[in-house]
């Protein structure tokens, strides 16, 4: 469909309905608000001229409140702001409700392929034994992460799901009354939510969702894949980390741990058992009713009692019992339905998710030194054993781990739920929890550390029924991560505990520190290296590579176009599985409906498969590698000076919100690893880092270098060579209209006065620099007239996103000025720059 088609139903679906709607917010009855909707547009306006005519954030205010609030207390002023803010953080729920409501009929127009696409293509061909071959082998795991950008409450979420319904049906008398109780309700935490809090947060997502959207598309498949008794379980796999990450979270204990696993499988418990009630109805037939009562009481029980946990076995036997005399009494009437449920069970099991655990490798470093000088094979560190002496250490020495010896609470924790997992997976199932994920994976010590603690804590090697995954997220990480492997994969008790778990070895790659240390081309090209390179030492080995992508919500992350990333793989990087994170506010606007979840599923498999079906596989020939390379340490060249630059962290620290995040009580997270003083780069999680750059509008880490590596290759008179790298090349394609993304929603205006700042002002006109250069060299390399020209609705939605929050951002800047002005009011400001980041982040639906 023509790109003006796409854009008008989006404007005629969104955008209009969005305003309409917007308007009853106007008069909304409480008290001291009664103006604030009149006020807002007038505000914008100010704001938006005001900005692009060079004034200050606090010149605008100040003139505002003087001239059209006609305010002059200080208190009356910050009062006005918080009620800004509020009325804002609503728009933006208004706003995501609308463009939910409208997804289903947007994708009607939209030109990515589904799974039905799919399937119309093949009828063409009838190639039919290739594509159910492919869908029976094919999986993709979406793993859901409690990370800090998450905080919509089950109260708000359930408010924005009634909003998309009464949207839907147009019925704007009880769109009226909602959106007065989305005024009463409160959108922000009033504390910092436990990590169990978190996990339930995302359960019930999974709970009110995925139970229904995963098994309404393994039916679909199921049915039109033309195969009789086509069986995949596993195509769309469910992956959890709230409760199990307790990477630079010490609030993650082993009793949260446990309390999390039997949360899913209790939660999962009730789906079963509500699908079982509606069932029920329907099978009224003479001598059901025993087997069907059976499953109901046990489900029941099972639902309240933790420590009653029934099996896969106990709930499947009596459905296929009862399978059994619908197709020989009652001519299988109703088994459509009764399939349905059993493949669900098939599906999830008991286990839901799959509850992932993470701790970074310094924590294990740590309490491994600890142990070894406990048995006195170490006096001081491990520094002093060399490393073939260790290594066999850690695969035949003999230990027995007790946490009371230990007087390190992460350490005593580390032992006492190493030791539990066995018992999580004796109630939750094999795929209960069978990964354990080692952060800032950096020499083969990482692996075998885990594999160590296993050993100590009471596991015989042998009964180590868990993937031990190495994450490599830093430039030294990815860069050593050939020679890591190959010395696992050449030990023969490694080469035994991988014979034990299928032959297969996952890794995961992190974009979110990789970013954050080689910048956005140089980290995103070591990694798609490193993937193809490990993908050799695995096919070399016999072992079957599967990647992992800690992918967050912006490009920055990792994150923009998923379905373009993965499509855009080559043939060298093994395709055997899709496993992804979903991190923060993505969860919601990318997976938050029935509708959304489906689309984005298929997506994800239909990347996974479309270099294997249709079309030519992509290949980056050598003249092409050599050019993003040449790109790419051009890049970081430059990334990695603005790293070393004396202002790069004070200034983060002194004029961004990077502090507030802390202070938000969106997740349970600290912002930074370790307890350091001094605040380092390397402490930095790369969320906090990520979105304060965002808060800032000036996105850095989604771009900078890349103008400067572009340009210097133009100036060479190489412009054709880039011209060409781009139409050729879908991962280079895919990175630089990602990036495009990160510029489109970079506005400069908002902190122009800064470059007057006698501090900081040279250090933000590098960062202006690097912007407008950057944008003018994707322009150039493109032919586009516009940033995103290609992609009229992503564009039209991020303008009207930065539209409704441009009040926000103005009052955040106003307030962090006023802090720096040393005012008396300091914790005022200083709350009312920590309100204005939730809806911002909110509004940009991929923001950190």
């Amino acid at each position: 469909m023509p790109q003006s088609k796409r854009l008008e139903e989006f404007k005629k679906l969104v955008t209009n309905k969005f305003y309409v709607y917007n308007s009853l917010f106007l008069n909304l009855p409480y008290q001291n608000i009664e103006n604030i909707g009149v006020m807002i547009p007038l505000l914008f306006y100010q704001c938006e001229k005001g900005l692009q005519s060079g004034l200050k954030p606090q010149e605008i205010l100040d003139h505002f409140f003087e001239n059209y609030a006609e305010i002059s207390s200080e208190k009356d002023k910050v009062d006005f702001m918080f009620r800004i803010i509020q009325y804002v953080e609503r728009q933006v729920v208004l706003y995501d409700s609308v463009e939910d409501a409208a997804f289903p009929k947007l994708h009607e127009y939209s030109t990515s392929r589904s799974i039905r696409d799919y399937f119309q293509m093949v009828d063409k061909t009838k190639n039919w034994n290739t594509i159910s071959k492919q869908l029976e082998s094919f999986s993709a795991r979406i793993v859901l992460t409690a990370h800090p950008t998450q905080f919509y409450t089950p109260a708000v979420l359930d408010i924005i799901e009634e909003l998309r319904q009464l949207i839907l049906e147009d019925k704007i008398n009880d769109i009226d009354v909602v959106l007065q109780q989305l005024g009463l309700t409160s959108l922000i935490n009033a504390k910092k939510p436990t990590p169990l809090e978190e996990a339930k947060n995302i359960i019930y997502i999974l709970r009110n969702i995925y139970y229904d959207a995963v098994g309404e598309l393994y039916s679909y498949i199921k049915a039109n894949v033309h195969k009789e008794n086509f069986v995949n379980y596993d195509i769309l796999k469910l992956g959890f980390w709230p409760g199990g990450d307790r990477d630079g979270n010490p609030f993650v204990t082993a009793e949260i741990t446990k309390s999390v696993a039997d949360e899913l499988r209790i939660t999962l418990m009730k789906c079963y058992y509500n699908e079982l009630k509606r069932l029920r109805k329907k099978l009224t037939f003479k001598g059901l009713q025993k087997p069907l009562n059976q499953l109901q009481d046990q489900l029941y029980v099972a639902m309240f009692d933790a420590g009653k946990a029934l099996s896969f076995d106990e709930i499947m036997a009596p459905l296929k019992e009862i399978s059994e005399m619908l197709e020989s009494r009652y001519q299988s009437l109703y088994s459509e339905d009764l399939e349905k449920l059993m493949d669900k069970v098939s599906i999830f099991r008991t286990h839901f998710a799959t509850l992932d655990i993470r701790q970074d490798h310094s924590k294990h470093y740590q309490l491994i030194e600890q142990i070894l000088l406990k048995q006195g094979i170490a006096k001081e560190s491990l520094t002093e054993i060399p490393e073939k002496k260790l290594i066999d250490i850690l695969l035949h020495k003999e230990i027995r781990l007790e946490e009371k010896d230990f007087d390190d609470d992460i350490q005593k924790d580390t032992i006492r739920n190493i030791k539990q997992l066995k018992a999580i997976k004796a109630k939750n199932g094999e795929d209960g929890c069978n990964r354990y994920i080692i952060s800032n994976s950096e020499d083969v010590n990482s692996v075998l550390f885990v594999h160590a603690l296993f050993r100590w804590c009471g596991y015989a090697a042998e009964d180590i029924a868990f993937d031990i995954v190495p994450l490599f997220e830093t430039m030294i990480g990815m860069e050593r991560s050939e020679e890591i492997m190959n010395t696992l994969f050449s030990l023969p008790e490694y080469q035994s505990h991988l014979a034990r778990r299928g032959q297969k070895q996952t890794m995961m790659l992190g974009f979110s520190d990789g970013t954050k240390d080689g910048g956005y081309l140089k980290a995103n090209w070591s990694i798609f290296k490193t993937k193809e390179t490990l993908s050799k030492v695995c096919s070399k080995h016999g072992y079957k590579a599967i990647f992992f992508d800690g992918r967050g919500g912006p490009p920055a992350r990792g994150g923009g176009k998923t379905h373009r990333f993965y499509a855009a793989q080559t043939r060298d990087i093994a395709n055997n599985e899709i496993q992804l994170t979903i991190q923060g506010q993505t969860i919601t606007s990318t997976y938050g409906t029935k509708e959304q979840f489906i689309h984005n599923s298929e997506q994800l498999l239909t990347a996974g498969l479309s270099n294997n079906l249709f079309g030519k596989e992509h290949v980056i020939n050598a003249a092409s590698r050599k050019l993003i390379e040449e790109l790419s340490q051009l890049s970081y060249k430059k990334y990695d000076a603005l790293k070393q630059h004396p202002k790069f962290i004070p200034y983060l620290e002194n004029k961004s919100t990077l502090k507030y995040y802390t202070k938000a009580n969106i997740g349970s997270r600290p912002g930074k690893r370790g307890q350091k003083a001094k605040l380092e780069l390397s402490d930095l999680r790369a969320i906090s880092f990520v979105g304060s750059w965002s808060q800032l509008k000036q996105n850095v880490p989604g771009y900078y270098g890349i103008g400067t590596a572009l340009n210097a290759l133009v100036e060479q008179g190489r412009l054709s060579e880039l011209k060409k790298l781009y139409k050729e090349v879908p991962f280079f394609e895919a990175l630089m209209l990602n990036s495009m993304m990160s510029l489109s929603k970079s506005y400069f205006e908002l902190t122009a006065y800064m470059k007057d700042d006698p501090e900081f002002g040279e250090f933000w006109e590098l960062l202006h620099e690097e912007y407008e250069l950057s944008k003018r060299m994707l322009l150039k390399i493109s032919n586009f007239k516009i940033l995103m020209e290609n992609e009229v609705v992503s564009r039209e939605s991020v303008k009207i996103r930065e539209n409704i929050v441009l009040p926000l951002l103005v009052i955040q800047q106003y307030a962090l000025h006023k802090i720096s002005q040393e005012t008396s009011n300091r914790e005022v400001y200083e709350k009312i720059v920590t309100r204005s980041l939730y809806g911002n982040i909110n509004a940009s639906r991929n923001s950190a």
